[in-house]
């Protein structure tokens, strides 16, 4: 409720009736006077009350009356009474209705009752009341006011004195308060202020207004008081001390600096009154010293004393705090004073407070900065900020030189107090219980022995003192051990605190100022206003000296984490603020100075050693050798975290980090890490302590660069506690963050660090030479990251960065070293090509040739593990850029083809993976350009010879790639021939001709020509296994292919790829080495028929030619276009001709598949081929039907000739017309006469028998190769019969007769013979009878003067005939017949052994085809001239004179049938020509052929049975037969000689001789009686024959007859005596069967006489038949049934010869 609200009037109305009604109660005795007026007071203020409105204005108007009764009362001295008025006085006061006058009043009455001392606190509390209630009391009575609570402040009671110093504080407040309200109630009004006179005299404030003159006066009294003077406006003060003076002057001005910096007048006083006094009391601190209070001064000097100079040291601080800008000069003077209270000759408290003054100096950085400005930056003036900052360091440092210098106080307290006591225990050392447990639990600084703990003294930033505060301390206290080191501490981190973020701030602001300047004037420089820098840059120069040598002291002292942490903060803000003003000496300082904390100590690095040489001040000198020299004190508190090995070239001992030193080092990648770009050159001191401490940790880099703890490769010199343990990924993920931040650099930022990244690489490796020791690898991990995080713009440090990896780290001796050189550099390719770079790497071929450079300058290096990354990175490459690579992509394949056979297998295999890729999956998307560089990269994987497998798959890839040409053929060419024309125009402009390969060829084609060369090279590899894909692949591509060709490139791929190649390897092959290859590696078995190198030569000859051959055969009509196919044909045959002749049975006969092919006996499908049912009509031998159609080795492709199209080729041009046009190129005669004499010539070397005797290492050609020559030549035929002659003929004999006697080498001969009992032709046989078949045939149906070559035919044919009986011999090789060498003979492991071939069958079938041949040509011309009747019978006399003794039975049977079959054609024609005499010498041939047949010398085998017995006789009557029909009939034709010889050859055959010495079983086979007995009856028939023409024939015949007779009657004779004289004996069998064919012979001759007219029987032949009646009669009594059978037949007809009996006459002689 408010004091005025009606209700309060009320109150206040009731309530002064009520006490002016208790006053007249009390007084009413006493006092009447009293009494009386309350009473009057009660009228009045009821009168007052009734007559106003407003009751409070009155009242204070008649205060004065109102007031009266009380001060009356007061005067009583009467103390209740007294309480009672003072009491409705302070009411009064309380609702302001005091007037000016009755306030006058009042304080005399309260001023008479101090004096009289009577209720001392009642009056203070009115005063106070007056004076803060309203502003009624001024000038004199207020003056008055202020002395009387002065006085009472100096009464003997305590309560009082203190109630009244605060009442005083209050009132002085209160005046200053009243000046400040009253100032702002006139802020508006201007009013001219007249000059002040340069006086100190006190009228001068008549200027002022009254309230300001009251705080004046009041204020220069005070002054006049603390000064011992008297005071001109506080009149009645009685005593007065100087505490309370100061503490008064202090809170006026820090509570009123405006009223001071506003009135002139008042900082008149503040200069000529508040400083001069301040100096003054400061005089004896200044030239105390302590400890030169025993020697006598010249004067007695003052003590100092405590109260009074802390609360001097209170007012100066708030005088520079305020007033610093109104009292420079005397502020210097304060300041140097203040830094000189902190030597170390001053009493201990005073250092304390002096030190608490700095400390609220050193939060205030605006003002450090005024006095850097005032001071330090003035000529000739002190350095003062330099001197507190520098005078703050040496405190520092005197507390730990000095020992017991907290003593100093602490000697005044009691003993045993608290100070001494901590000291003690602490410098009890570790070694006590009690030392020990303050390490742990205490924080504090320790050096060389000095112990000092630390306190927490006040918050962060602001300045809490403590003694400075102590003002009822009248003894200087006794200061705790360690508090002047907290102060200072906290000083000096808050003033660094301060400085850098003030600086900072302003630093901040410039620049954003300049941003957005540049933003608006884009075309103006910005200007920074001048001065401002240097400001800051002379704050730092002046106190980095100092800060420097105090923190690294503290740092290297301090025990706790949170100081040391506080300590590196401070020395990490000034770096990095040094570093922004580009402050290199100091910044570097403190840099070295983290660098040196974060090593272990004494630990040689010779950049920091170095650094701190140069950097030498005055700070340096105060502290000694603190910083370079670390004393073994400081070890012995610190925790140690890990003990690990120096990074030195010189193998040391192990080194120990701490705590403290993991700690100093976060701080130095925090500095890095945050103030990177401010860092510059000192770059080099952050990394290389870095890598000094990554070493000691044992943290190794992984992959991108990052360092993880690794295993300790050294041994077990690394040692970490677990404490670091879990520490170590926090600073490894630091380090990483660390470079990461390097993004955030600018350009020039970056450079360093680069730079000094290089030369730590550059010292690591210096390191790492000559020994194995394991390098450090640091600089180069922190390349690689650093080049990854700054891809955005990574041209600008590609050079250096990739340069000194290239050059030097991966060409560097040490493994490691220079792997890691090698996985940055890749990684920062990979990174480089994946990053998403703007514009885009497809837009900028510059950056990506840039990136791609150093993989290719990779290739250079030597070192074979560093080759590997490189490859491993194309790989991976081109699985992630594949696609995009574009221009960069020669540089990729220059790579991967700079392979060389001394890398070794991995190598060439991870290169080999990478160029499969390339080739499966990039071929589209690489410039065509490219393709060539493929294809020879290709190549010379092919080439290398440390991995067959790759060169194999090397060599698929080269087909693949052609696959692809061929695919994609346009494209390549439209693109090719684009950039064909672009180099064209560069080179006319240079004047240059253009140089490519094949040049004149189109583009495309020279790709192709590439491919085939490559191919080629590979060819003629040294491996077999090689140079078979190879052939295949160049074939196969050739065939696939070739089509895309342009025909004059034809001409280069003959004669520079193909018959090129048919040279090397022709070359190759005849030199080729012998000798046996041993196994190949290890297990790997070569079959006999490649073991040795000549015979995997002869398998690539093999190859080749059929090669070449395909392609002449396929692409035929296109070769005939080029102008020399003729000259190709000719080298292309001659090439056959060498392989058909080389010793080598694969490459003989492949050169012969060869030549069949390229005669196209071998055709390929065309369309127009498809012959029909052709073989139906044509009668070719089944011999013709398999020329090769096996397929040789290497044909990939299908052959896809079909029967009738090889048919229709033999059998010439009939079936098949060829396109037109074609006829006349096919049929190009001089081409296949050329073939002929290539094939007469191969035919004539290869059957020419060796000429010496056998040696061993004759050749002889194998079976298969003489039946392949033999097979071209049909076809060849079809091609020069036109032109064939007899001399051509001869020569064809020539070749196959020796073809036919060539044996075959034992080993083989059970794959070729048939098994000699079946009677088969082996295929070379079949060849040659078919050679001989398509002849006769051509002349069959050829002109006239072809049939000439028929007795030719015959002759050749007959020589085979005889091979029957007469196997031909080649030359002297001398050889086991089939005959004689059955299988079971036939010793396999004799490979020297020849067998002839079995020519049984063979000439058998020549025998066949004989009589076949003369059944169609008996009757022509030449046949008869040239008496090839006779040829055949004198070849036929063999066989059937052998008989038996023939080879093979089936022989001499055919021999008959066919003499049988001859002669019944050439009998005829031999009588149609009798007497030409053509035949006449055949004659006699004929009958000694009978001769030989019919009585051969060979006997039957032993073991034939009796069926073939007959058999063999039946074909014995065949030919008499024969003799009997054909021959005989024409006598008169035939010359008489002949019939001679047959006539003695029946008769002998009648005759059945028989030699006594057979066995009778044998008798019973060897009588042929059938046989004689169609003797005998030939012979009877012709004797008995009327046509007899001469009479020697029937003389003969005769004479034959009476023989055959007479050996009747002998044997019958003969056969009855023995038959009586061997009783019951049976007679031998042979006997019997010799009486039994005698009988038969007799009732023979019983027939035909009975046939024959009488008149051609002669009567000597009567008488002997009849003779030999009585003989037979006489055998009768024979015993044998079969001869009693036989006897009954013969005696039967001569019932018709019984007669009756004629005259004499008639009977006697004619």
């Amino acid at each position: 409720m408010s004091t005025s609200s009606p209700e309060a009037v009320k109150k206040l109305v009731e309530n002064m009736q009520t006490d002016l009604r208790s006053l007249s109660m009390e007084c009413k005795k006493k006092f009447p006077p009293v009494k009386e007026a309350a009473e009057s007071g009660i009228v009045k203020i009821k009168t007052i009350a009734a007559r106003n409105t407003d009751i409070l204005a009155a009242l204070k108007e008649n205060s004065s009356e109102v007031v009266q009764p009380f001060l009356m009362g007061c005067g009583t001295k009467e103390p209740k009474i007294t309480q009672l008025c003072l009491a409705a006085i302070q009411r009064l006061m309380s609702h302001e209705v005091v007037s000016e006058a009755a306030a006058g009043n009042i304080i005399n009455m309260l001023w008479q009752l101090m004096e009289n001392g009577l209720e001392e606190l009642k009056l203070l509390q009115t005063v106070l009341v007056l004076l803060t209630t309203n502003t009624v009391v001024h000038d004199e009575v207020l003056s008055k006011a202020i002395v009387l609570c002065f006085r009472l402040h100096f009464t003997k009671d305590n309560i009082t004195n203190n109630t009244a110093a605060a009442t005083v504080r209050q009132v002085v407040t209160v005046v200053f308060e009243r000046m400040v309200a009253e100032d702002e109630r006139f802020k508006g009004i201007v009013e001219k202020t007249p000059p002040v006179q340069g006086n100190t005299n006190r009228r001068s404030v008549s200027t002022l207004r009254p309230s300001a003159k009251d705080a004046y006066m009041l204020f220069q009294d005070l002054c006049q008081l603390v000064n011992a003077d008297a005071p001109y406006w506080l009149v009645g003060m009685t005593e007065m001390t100087r505490t309370f003076g100061l503490e008064l002057l202090e809170s006026v001005l820090n509570d009123f600096p405006a009223v001071f910096l506003q009135h002139q007048e008042f900082s008149f006083l503040l200069k000529e009154r508040v400083c001069p006094l301040v100096i003054k009391l400061f005089s004896p601190n200044i030239k105390f010293r302590q400890g030169t209070s025993t020697a006598v001064p010249p004067a007695p000097v003052e003590k100092p004393y405590f109260p009074i100079c802390m609360r001097l040291l209170r007012v100066v601080s708030v005088l520079i705090k305020h007033f610093y800008s109104l009292l420079v000069t005397e502020c210097e003077i304060f300041l140097s004073l203040l830094v000189k209270f902190l030597d170390g000759e001053k009493p201990q408290w005073l250092r304390a407070v002096a030190v608490e003054s700095v400390h609220r100096l050193c939060v205030q950085p605006h003002l450090l900065c005024s006095f850097c400005q005032s001071y330090d930056m003035k000529q000739h003036s002190t350095k003062v900020f330099r001197d507190i900052v520098n005078a703050l360091g040496s405190f520092i440092q005197s507390l730990f030189i000095v020992p017991n210098a907290g003593n100093a106080a602490a000697a005044t307290a009691p003993a045993g107090g608290s100070g001494s006591g901590t000291q003690g225990t602490a410098q009890g050392g570790p070694g006590t219980v009690g030392g020990s447990s303050t390490l742990t639990t205490q924080a504090a600084f320790e050096y060389r022995g000095t112990w000092i703990p630390l306190m927490t003294v006040s918050v962060q930033g602001s300045a809490k003192a403590t003694y400075l505060e102590m003002l009822d301390k009248v003894e200087p206290p006794s200061i705790p051990e360690g508090y002047a080191m907290s102060v200072a501490f906290s000083a000096l981190l808050d003033l660094v605190r301060g400085i850098t973020s003030m600086i900072e701030r302003e630093l901040t602001t410039e620049e954003e100022a300049a941003a957005e300047f540049r933003e608006t004037h884009p075309e103006q420089e910005w200007k920074p206003e001048a001065g401002s820098h240097l400001v800051w840059e002379e704050m730092v120069n002046a106190s980095w000296c100092g800060l420097l040598a105090a923190l690294s002291l503290l740092l290297d002292a301090s025990t706790d984490e949170a100081a040391t942490e506080n300590i590196l903060k401070a020395e990490m803000t000034m770096a990095s603020l040094c570093g922004r003003l580009c402050l290199v000496t100091p910044r570097d300082a403190f840099i070295t100075a983290i660098c040196k904390a974060s090593l272990p100590p004494h630990y040689a690095l010779t950049v920091l050693s170095s650094n701190s040489a140069n950097v030498s001040s005055k700070a340096y000198s105060i502290q000694g050798q603190s910083v370079q020299i670390i004393s073994p004190s400081s070890e012995s508190h610190q925790q140690v975290v890990a003990v690990g090995q120096p990074l030195t070239a010189q193998p040391q001992g192990t080194v120990v980090l701490t705590a403290k030193n993991i700690q100093c080092m976060r701080t130095l990648l925090n500095l890095a890490h945050c103030h990177g770009a401010v860092l510059g050159t000192s770059w080099q001191l952050v990394l290389a302590t870095l890598q000094h401490l990554v070493w000691i940790l044992g943290l190794k880099p992984a992959v991108g660069g990052a360092l993880k703890p690794g295993r300790a490769v050294e041994g077990l010199s690394t040692v970490l506690t677990t404490a670091v343990m879990t520490d170590l990924p926090v600073i490894s993920n630091i380090l990483s963050r660390l470079f990461e931040s390097s993004q955030y650099l600018d350009d020039v930022s970056l450079h360093h660090l680069i730079n000094a990244l290089c030369s730590l690489s550059l010292e690591a490796m210096e390191m790492a030479y000559g020994n194995n020791k394991e390098p450090s690898l640091f600089a180069v991990a922190k390349l690689l990251e650093t080049g990854l995080v700054n891809m955005d713009r990574i041209e600008i440090l590609w050079r250096p960065l990739t340069g000194h990896l290239l050059e030097k780290v991966c060409q560097h001796p040490n493994s490691r070293m220079r792997e890691w050189g090698a996985e940055a550099l890749t990684a920062l390719i990979k990174a480089g090509l994946s990053y998403k770079h703007d514009p885009p790497l497809s837009q900028n071929q510059r950056l990506q040739l840039l990136l791609l450079n150093p993989l290719k300058e990779l290739s250079n290096v030597l070192h074979g593990d560093i080759r590997q990354k490189q490859l491993e990175c194309v790989l991976q490459i081109l699985q992630s850029q594949g696609d995009s690579l574009g221009p960069g992509w020669p540089l990729v394949l220059g790579v991967i083809g700079a392979i060389r056979n001394d890398q070794g297998e991995s190598l060439i295999r991870t290169a080999f993976q990478c160029l499969q890729l390339v080739v499966t999956d990039f071929l589209p998307t690489m410039p065509c350009t490219c393709l060539q560089i493929v294809v020879d990269v290709a190549g010379s994987f092919g080439l290398q010879n440390q991995e067959l497998n790759i060169s194999l798959t090397s060599i698929g890839l080269l087909w693949n790639i052609s696959d692809y040409f061929f695919q994609r053929g346009e494209t390549i060419t439209l693109e090719l021939e684009r950039e064909e024309e672009a180099l064209q125009k560069q080179a006319q402009e240079k004047g240059e001709t253009l140089n490519r390969p094949f040049h004149p060829a189109p583009p495309f084609d020279c790709l192709w020509l590439c491919l085939y060369a490559k191919l080629g090279e590979l060819c003629v590899d040294p491996r077999p296994a090689v140079r078979k894909s190879a052939g295949q692949t160049l074939f196969s591509t050739i065939a696939a292919h070739g089509t895309l060709l342009q025909q004059p490139t034809w001409h280069i791929v003959v004669w520079k790829v193909l018959f090129q190649l048919l040279n090397c390897v022709r070359t190759s092959s005849t030199t080729a080495d012998k000798e046996k290859i041993e196994s190949g590696g290890g297990n790997i078995l070569i079959h006999h028929s490649r073991d040795t190198a000549e015979k995997q030569w002869a398998e690539t000859w093999v190859l080749t030619l059929a090669g070449v051959a395909r392609i002449f055969n396929t692409r035929r009509y296109l070769l005939q276009q080029l102008g020399d196919f003729f000259e190709a044909w000719e080298v292309l045959l001659n090439h056959i001709q060498s392989a058909a002749l080389s010793k080598n049975n694969e490459v003989s006969l492949a050169a012969l598949k060869s030549f069949q092919e390229i005669l196209q006996i071998v055709t390929p499908v065309r369309d127009s081929d498809k012959a029909g049912d052709a073989l139906v009509a044509m009668g070719v031998p089944p011999v013709l039907i398999d020329p090769l159609s096996a397929s040789g080795p290497g044909r990939p492709l299908v052959r896809s000739d079909s029967l009738v199209e090889r048919l229709t080729r033999y059998n010439g041009a009939e079936l098949q017309a060829p396109p037109p046009g074609e006829e006349s190129a096919l049929e190009d005669s001089a081409l296949w006469w050329s073939a002929w004499n290539t094939w007469y010539r191969t035919g004539t070397e290869s059957t020419r028998p060796p000429s010496g005797p056998a040696e061993k290492l004759a050749f002889i050609p194998s079976q298969p190769f003489l039946t392949a020559l033999i097979q071209i030549f049909p076809a060849l035929y079809q091609h020069i019969k036109a032109n064939f002659s007899m001399d051509d003929l001869k020569k064809l004999g020539v070749i196959l007769h020796g073809a036919v006697s060539v044996p075959i080498s034992s080993d083989a001969s059970p794959f070729i013979l048939p098994s000699y009992t079946e009677a088969t032709l082996t295929s070379l046989q079949e060849a040659v009878l078919t050679a001989l078949d398509v002849l006769q045939k051509a002349i069959c149906v050829g002109p006239e003067n072809l049939q000439i070559m028929y007795p030719a035919i015959f002759e050749q044919l007959l020589l085979f005939v005889e091979f029957s009986c007469k196997p031909p011999q080649y030359g002297r090789v001398e050889t086991k017949h089939v005959a004689n060498a059955k299988y079971n003979q036939i010793q396999l492991f004799a490979p020297a052994e020849w067998v002839a071939l079995n020519y049984v069958p063979f000439a058998e079938r020549s025998l066949e085809v004989v009589v076949y041949l003369y059944h169609k040509t008996a009757c022509h011309k030449a046949v008869i001239n040239e008496k090839v009747l006779q040829s055949i019978i004198k070849t036929l006399r063999m066989p059937l004179g052998l008989k038996y003794a023939c080879p093979s039975e089936s022989t001499w049977k055919l021999a008959v049938s066919s003499l049988l079959k001859v002669l019944s054609i050439g009998l005829p024609v031999a009588r149609q020509h009798a007497l030409s005499g053509k035949f006449d010498s055949m004659w006699p041939e004929l009958a000694n052929a009978f001769e030989d047949f019919l009585f051969t010398k060979s006997t039957a085998p032993d073991n034939l049975s009796i069926q073939e017995f007959q058999q063999n006789e039946s074909v014995d009557v065949e030919v008499v037969q024969l003799i009997s029909t054909e021959i005989l009939p024409f006598a008169n034709f035939i010359p008489k000689d002949f019939v001679g010889q047959i006539m003695t050859m029946l008769n002998k055959g009648s005759i059945h001789s028989q030699a006594p010495s057979f066995t009778e079983a044998e008798i019973d086979v060897r009588m042929r009686e059938e046989f004689s007995k169609v003797c005998f009856e030939t012979l009877l028939q012709f004797s008995f024959s009327n046509k007899v023409s001469t009479p020697q024939e029937g003389y003969i015949s005769r004479m034959a007859l009476s023989v055959l007779l007479k050996r009747a009657q002998d044997v019958l004779r003969r056969y009855v005596e023995d038959e009586r004289l061997s009783g019951r004996c049976p007679l031998p069998r042979q006997q019997v069967t010799e009486i039994i064919f005698v009988l038969k012979a007799i009732s023979t001759l019983m027939d035909s006489l009975k046939k024959t007219h009488p008149e051609n029987v002669d009567g000597n032949t009567w008488a002997q038949v009849i003779a030999l009646y009585p003989t037979l009669v006489e055998c009768i009594t024979c015993s044998s049934s079969e001869v009693s059978a036989a006897l009954k037949e013969a005696l039967g007809p001569f019932k018709d010869f019984m007669q009756p009996p004629i005259s004499k006459v008639q009977n006697g002689e004619s």
